[in-house]
């Protein structure tokens, strides 16, 4: 689905005024019910890791970490039960499970009287078993499961789909008969920055030359993709030739201004392919 820059300023507007809560995410649905909801949900994540990112400093200043670290125990002396680092997070508008990593690893420092691995948390905060502090491990677990936007199950999540769309991809290309190298294939040949799939023989889409496609599980907005312009797609477009990118949830209209230089926007797998095959009959 494509949405012009207007459409999507109107959408990131919205979200600027409301908690990212699933409860916020069905106002949004409700706002905009001509979008789809798998667009909604990838602007809704993105417009909020932007978010987090332009306030991630002030919630790791030492007075800060401090600061939530004691609200959390007073917090469950006075009731172990409630969700105390989750309603923490929604009061100072942080994202659960990273204010979960904050106390988590403050907890740690106290315990161990030395700084834990990056390695070491990621894993108790996968499984929140690990923690030697059952009402910590209960309260980290707490902010994993209601954290729609951060956090290891949505890691997962996204990685699952990512996967899903590739596998997708796959299919479809095989479904065309249309001969291909996959990313694994040409990482084991040595390749450090590769599409997902490279043709064989290249493709004509809409008048354009294709060498290669990359599949992106996201909504295309303008600091994603400039992101991927600048550390894959030109990389890709240097050693391959010109490209496809998928863009599965949809883009903003305006960023597909690369065509004539060899990058080519769709939010679905074309269906005007011309082969080598064709041009020839």
């Amino acid at each position: 689905m494509k949405l012009t820059k207007a459409q999507y300023d109107e959408i990131a507007q919205f979200l600027g005024h409301v908690q990212p809560t699933r409860q916020s995410l069905r106002k949004l649905k409700e706002k905009f019910p001509s979008q789809s909801q798998s667009t909604l949900l990838s602007i809704f994540s993105q417009e909020y890791q932007k978010q987090i990112k332009r306030t991630h400093a002030k919630h790791h200043t030492a007075e800060a970490i401090e600061t939530y670290y004691q609200r959390y125990l007073n917090g469950v002396m006075k009731n172990a039960a409630a969700p105390v680092l989750l309603e923490l997070a929604n009061e100072v508008d942080f994202a659960p499970s990273l204010m979960a990593r904050i106390v988590l690893e403050r907890f740690l420092q106290e315990k161990e009287q030395t700084i834990p691995s990056k390695t070491f948390i990621n894993s108790m905060l996968r499984d929140p078993s690990q923690i030697p502090d059952g009402v910590l491990a209960n309260q980290v677990y707490q902010c994993t499961v209601n954290d729609c936007c951060y956090g290891p199950l949505v890691d997962c999540i996204k990685h699952a789909i990512g996967h899903e769309h590739e596998v997708l991809l796959r299919e479809m290309l095989l479904e065309k008969n249309l001969s291909f190298i996959a990313e694994d294939q040409l990482r084991a040949k040595g390749y450090d920055k590769t599409p997902d799939f490279i043709l064989e023989v290249p493709v004509a889409v809409e008048g354009h030359i294709i060498h290669w496609i990359e599949s992106k599980a996201s909504f295309g907005d303008e600091s994603s993709h400039q992101a991927y312009l600048q550390d894959q797609f030109w990389s890709y477009w240097n050693r391959f030739g010109p490209g496809l990118v998928i863009y599965w949830y949809g883009f903003i209209e305006e960023l597909d201004c690369h065509r004539e230089r060899g990058i080519l926007l769709k939010d679905c797998f074309p269906t005007d392919i011309v082969t080598l095959r064709h041009s020839m009959a």
